[in-house]
C-alpha cells in the first residue's frame, strides 16, 4: 500500500461536548438540544484555554447546543468562526430520548432489554442503529479529511461519537458495552492519513483532562456494568 503524503495528514482535535443537567441525570440525550450546565461552561473555558496554543485552522461543531456552547471558548481564543455539522451529532435514540435507564426499563421494558445487549444492529424504537450511526460519523470524518486535507481541526462533538471513533481506531465491534474513557471536555487527538481511507484513523492521545483536574468528578454511565449484570 503506498505511503500517504504526510501533507495530506489530516489532524483533528476530538471533544466531547461539556456537561449537561441531562448528563448529571444520566439521561439519554441523543438529538435533543440540552444545553450545558453551570460545570460544563466551566469545563468549556478551561478547555478554551487548553486550546489557545493549537495551530488549528478551523473550529466544527455538531449542530446542537451543547456542543456550540462548548465550542465557544476556543473560538474566541483562536479567532476563528465555529461551522456547525449535522453529521456530527450523537446518536439518535428515538422515543427514549431524555429518560433515564429506569424509566425506559419501566415503560419500554423489550427495547431496554434488547439495548442490554449491545447489539450492532439494534436501535431504540425509532432510533438508530450502532451500525448506521458509525456509517454516519465516518462519512462524516471522510468529509473533513477531504475538505481540510492536511490542515489541523477542533471538532466538538459527543460521547458515543467519539466511541465510534475509538472502535474504528482499535478494530473493535460495533457490538458490546463502551470500552473506553470519553469524559465531558476531554483531549483527544486524532489522525487521518488518506481522506479516502477515513476510518483507517491514528489515535495520538486520548481522555486528556489535565484541564480540568481539580473539577469534581465527573457522571459515568458506565455500560459495561449493565453489560456484564445482564
Amino acid at each position: 500500500m503506498p505511503t500517504p503524503n504526510p501533507d495530506s495528514t489530516t489532524e483533528l482535535i476530538l471533544i466531547r461536548h461539556g456537561e449537561t443537567a441531562w448528563n448529571r441525570e444520566l439521561r439519554f440525550q441523543g438529538h435533543a438540544d440540552v444545553p450545558l450546565n453551570d460545570m460544563g461552561h466551566e469545563q468549556a473555558r478551561r478547555l478554551g484555554l487548553r486550546l489557545a496554543s493549537e495551530t488549528a485552522q478551523h473550529i466544527i461543531s455538531s449542530d446542537l447546543m451543547r456542543a456550540q456552547q462548548t465550542a465557544a471558548p476556543a473560538a474566541l481564543q483562536l479567532s476563528l468562526p465555529v461551522v456547525t455539522s449535522a453529521g456530527l451529532r450523537e446518536q439518535y435514540f428515538g422515543i427514549v430520548e431524555g429518560m433515564r435507564a429506569d424509566e425506559i426499563q419501566a415503560l419500554h421494558p423489550r427495547a431496554w432489554e434488547q439495548w442490554l445487549e449491545f447489539r450492532e444492529d439494534h436501535a431504540m424504537p425509532e432510533g438508530e442503529s450502532a451500525r448506521e450511526f458509525h456509517a454516519r460519523i465516518v462519512a462524516a470524518l471522510g468529509t473533513l479529511a477531504a475538505t481540510h486535507r492536511g490542515q489541523h481541526l477542533i471538532v466538538v462533538t459527543h460521547g458515543g461519537v467519539l466511541d465510534m471513533v475509538w472502535r474504528t481506531a482499535r478494530g473493535l465491534s460495533l457490538s458490546g458495552p463502551r470500552q473506553s474513557d470519553i469524559p465531558n471536555a476531554g483531549f483527544n487527538r486524532i489522525r487521518i492519513a488518506d481522506p479516502a481511507m477515513p476510518d483507517a484513523i491514528e489515535i495520538v492521545d486520548w481522555a486528556d483532562t489535565r484541564h480540568l483536574a481539580d473539577l469534581p468528578p465527573q457522571p459515568t454511565y458506565d455500560q459495561r456494568r449493565h453489560f456484564e449484570k445482564n
